[in-house]
């Protein structure tokens, strides 16, 4: 056996969402900021995400995780998120798959009951509480970065179902959240296809006619996904996150409930204090609490508090061999769905 590049790669779920850790074999990303490495990832170089996210290796339904020195001192890890149509700056449930493998394989040392643990992100530094008890980590408490509203009731024209309205908001990464009663769908397993493709169909048409910045990080510009939502009651919300290509977040998605719950603070719904429950589509829930507000470069902004839990389930060791033909990895569109890239 001979590889020219080997990792060490730690399978982790967060309510079903697989995200994946990598934790060695990775020397470093050129970059001053983990918003810089992103972006090297996404703009120069992006053959280690291929590798580890597309086939043979990776599939469709699952993210992989980049740990990295941080680059802010008072963090103790950094991480981006490699996911199938490029690195992304935040995601909740990767974030608590990340502290969860820290803590358990002995990476940061855990402090029972609770253990605080700093990432650096892309999206800005990320306070993570997480419980802890007889050597496992049975939960984490996430301080989401600040998140906003950008636009409410956005209205964009759709051949299918006409006019369909969307919040536009920042919750780590820019969401268009969707109420999902005007396709006449509802959230639940056997609607995940029609969801998903929906998602990126409207993902793409939202982002041609819409022009959006991050106030603080003008890199990040883009609408990165649609979350449907339903209100089941004023404290419970389901959630069904559309990831390109065509996928749905098994998780309740800890960067569009942020989002979410900015629609909510901004609509008069939500105060300082309030909680609320985000259901996935296959039951998980996440807890999100409105711990206080501030601003965004002039924004009105909260800040949210997420709570979930993940599960290690395996470790793995990945490599690729010099004479690979498959090496940069393949897409076929029977399982990447409808927004399989044609370039």
């Amino acid at each position: 056996m001979r590889w020219k590049k080997t990792l060490q790669i730690v399978d982790v779920h967060c309510e079903g969402e697989v995200g994946k850790v990598i934790t060695g074999g990775v020397i470093g990303i050129p970059g001053a900021t983990m918003l810089e490495k992103m972006n090297y990832i996404n703009e120069v170089n992006d053959s280690l995400r291929k590798l580890v996210v597309l086939e043979p290796r990776g599939s469709l339904q699952m993210s992989v995780n980049l740990l990295l020195p941080p680059t802010l001192p008072e963090a103790h890890a950094g991480f981006i998120v490699l996911q199938a149509d490029k690195a992304h700056p935040m995601s909740g449930s990767n974030a608590i798959c990340v502290v969860t493998a820290l803590l358990e394989l002995g990476m940061v040392e855990m402090q029972e009951p609770e253990t605080t643990v700093l990432l650096d992100t892309p999206a800005g530094l990320v306070r993570a509480h997480a419980a802890c008890s007889g050597g496992r980590c049975t939960g984490v408490s996430l301080d989401m970065v600040p998140s906003f509203v950008e636009q409410l009731d956005f209205v964009f024209e759709t051949s299918q179902f006409g006019k369909i309205r969307a919040d536009i908001a920042f919750g780590g990464v820019y969401y268009a959240l969707i109420d999902v009663d005007q396709i006449g769908l509802r959230i639940a397993p056997e609607n995940a296809r029609q969801l998903a493709e929906l998602g990126v169909a409207f993902k793409n048409v939202i982002n041609n006619q819409i022009g959006i910045e991050h106030p603080l990080f003008p890199e990040i510009n883009e609408v990165a996904y649609v979350m449907f939502r339903n209100r089941v009651s004023e404290a419970l919300y389901q959630t069904c996150t559309t990831l390109p290509p065509g996928r749905v977040d098994r998780s309740p998605c800890g960067t569009g409930s942020s989002a979410n719950l900015a629609t909510l603070s901004a609509r008069g719904l939500v105060d300082v204090g309030s909680r609320l429950t985000s259901r996935s589509t296959i039951g998980g829930e996440f807890i999100v609490e409105m711990r206080g507000t501030t601003e965004v470069g002039g924004k009105p902004a909260v800040l949210p508090r997420v709570r979930g839990r993940a599960w290690i389930y395996g470790i793995q060791q990945l490599g690729v061999d010099p004479d690979d033909p498959l090496a940069a990895g393949f897409m076929l569109s029977d399982t990447w769905g409808s927004g399989f890239p044609t370039a």
